[in-house]
This record gives C-alpha cells, structure tokens and sequence, in this order.
C-alpha cells in the first residue's frame, strides 16, 4: 500500500501542487471583493492568507518526519510547499501593507510597537533568503551551506507560530495547535537519544 502510493506519488507533477497550492489566494480575494468573507473582509482575508502561509509551512517540516517514521516520500514536493508558503506569507504582508495599514509610517510604527507584528516581520525576512536560493543554482552555488542557511526555516516556523498565539485576543485553542505541531515536528527531526533526553524530565513529571 505504502509502495503503491509513493509510486503514485512519484509520478505526480509538480506543477499540480503549484496549481493547486495557488488556487485559494484568488478565491478567496474574490470572496472578500464579494462580501464571502464577513463584515470584516480586509481581516479576514489577511487571517486566511496567514493561516495558509502556516498550513502550508506545517506540511514542509512534515516532510522529513514522515518519510523517516511513515516511509512516505514526499521529498520531491518539499520545494513547492515551501514556495507556496512564502507565496501566502507575501500575500499576508500585503494585505496588511496596502489594504489594511496603508500609512507607511504607521507601518513601521507598528513593526516596532507591536510584538506580534514585529515576530511576524522578523519569521518574513529569515524566509525570505530561503525562497531566494529555492532553485537549482543557488543548490549548486551554495553547496553545503545551503541546507545550513535552510535550516533557518525552524526558527520561522516558530516565530510565525508565535505571530499568531499572540495576534489573537485571549486563549483561542487554534493558534496553540499549530504551535504545538511545529514544536513537535522540530522534536521528530532530533536524533533518538537527543529526544529521549529531552523527554525524560517531561515524563518524570508526569
């Protein structure tokens, strides 16, 4: 079964992921155009973006878990999960930018008074180079730096976890999630031992 669906897998194109990956960012400007997304469309559009960019970044640091635990190979979409990613952060950032913000000096008022916007700006610019040198050449150019400089993809997926746990107001379960699923798939990438030490002391407390 699991051969049979790697097969499959490997067959599949990698422009269809794109495609599909894509598909939701004009929907969904469609839908805020046309009252589809509540009395709030400019929120709510930059919300569903954000969450997307999130998804979508879950689903990249995924990847190597489960191939390793699962035996599923997912490896060679890994790229275009990330891209999209960056995609729905931009689409977020702009949003945010030129519909709701707009004054460039509230802007930069707001990156520097606002916690969760200054976590949220700090997670873009560590995924900006990542999406910059996610092509071939850069591969080649960079050599083994190139997964040490990607590997700054943790630390955005952290940090874009975090934008939302304190974006929302009061304790809401969602944001909490996907936080936990990001700190957990980080967890699965530590060789064995690391992560039985680590676990150790959670496991004599409880």
């Amino acid at each position: 079964m699991r051969d049979r669906l790697n097969h499959s897998l490997r067959r599949l194109p990698t422009w269809v992921i794109y495609l599909l990956g894509a598909l939701p960012a004009p929907w969904l400007f469609y839908q805020g155009l046309t009252g589809g997304l509540g009395v709030e469309p400019i929120k709510a559009l930059e919300h569903e973006y954000g969450k997307l960019a999130l998804q979508l970044l879950v689903l990249g640091l995924a990847v190597t878990p489960l191939r390793k635990y699962v035996g599923l190979n997912l490896l060679k979409f890994r790229r275009a999960l990330g891209l999209l990613c960056f995609f729905y952060v931009c689409c977020h950032l702009a949003v945010w930018l030129v519909l709701d913000v707009q004054l460039p000096g509230q802007i930069w008022a707001d990156i520097v008074k606002r916690p969760y916007v200054t976590i949220g700006m700090a997670g873009f610019v560590l995924l900006l180079p990542l999406a910059l040198t996610s092509n071939n050449r850069s591969i080649r150019w960079l050599g083994r730096s190139w997964r040490k400089l990607h590997r700054a993809v943790y630390a955005a997926g952290l940090l874009g976890a975090l934008h939302y746990v304190i974006l929302v107001k009061g304790f809401q379960f969602e944001p909490v999630i996907y936080l936990a699923l990001i700190v957990g798939l980080l967890l699965l990438r530590l060789p064995f031992d690391r992560l039985s030490a680590f676990l150790r002391p959670l496991r004599q407390r409880a």
